[in-house]
């Protein structure tokens, strides 16, 4: 019985001092404040971004105060319609200073989460490790109506709901460019990189394939929003 009083009386003092210690806490760690692109991956992000993944409004907004403070670049597009229609997607211009090989089309989870990436592991591991800021990222697409690998028959791509970005390389400014392939086998700082990067990304995408992954992502990171930190 002492046990249980001790707990209660615990349960209530946090819950009266609950409103004056939330708005202290950091907001990667403040479950009642929203969401920022520069939160850190904590289980507190990932909760308040799978919220988001069902309010298209509410991830807009956090893109918009990400826009305003300079970690991306973006506009809203029309709906699609057909075979694999697209529901409030966003055409990605580029990642604060990080330039595109292309502007790309990505729903808004998509869109936030390469941000965060970008602006959190990306660019500063290539500064830091590289010693050169990231200048520009190579990509092979994010939307595509197809099936996995192209098949005629199997489930719709995450590519068809423009809800994975596949990754081929990074240039810094200093011009040097690390391409997936063929550095990432290599054991150098440029395959470090990489490495390092990839191992990154498994904190901000549901999932995150590679050239160990398979053949068919010999060449690229596919990093995309279905599943939960599958990283391979």
């Amino acid at each position: 019985m002492r046990a249980l009083a001790l707990l209660l009386i615990a349960a209530l003092v946090l819950l009266v001092l609950a409103p004056r210690l939330l708005p202290l806490l950091p907001s990667g760690y403040n479950p009642l404040a929203p969401l920022e692109v520069t939160d850190p991956p904590t289980l507190v992000t990932r909760f308040k971004f799978k919220a988001l993944v069902a309010d298209p409004a509410a991830c807009l907004s956090v893109l918009r105060r990400a826009e305003a403070a300079g970690y991306i670049s973006f506009s809203e597009v029309a709906d699609t319609t057909g075979d694999c229609p697209l529901v409030s997607p966003i055409r990605v211009r580029r990642f604060g200073q990080v330039t595109l090989s292309a502007s790309f089309l990505a729903s808004c989870p998509l869109a936030l989460s390469s941000a965060m990436f970008v602006g959190q592991i990306a660019a500063p591991r290539a500064a830091e490790g590289l010693g050169s800021p990231l200048a520009r990222i190579d990509h092979l697409g994010s939307y595509a109506c197809r099936n996995i690998y192209h098949r005629a028959q199997g489930r719709l791509s995450e590519h068809a709901s423009a809800d994975a970005l596949d990754v081929a390389a990074f240039t810094l400014a200093d011009g040097r460019r690390i391409a997936v392939w063929p550095q990432w086998r290599r054991q150098d700082v440029a395959g470090q990189y990489l490495h390092t990067v990839f191992a990154g990304s498994c904190d901000f995408f549901g999932n995150a394939l590679g050239p160990d992954y398979n053949d068919a992502h010999a060449n690229h990171f596919h990093l995309g929003m279905r599943g939960f930190r599958l990283c391979r």
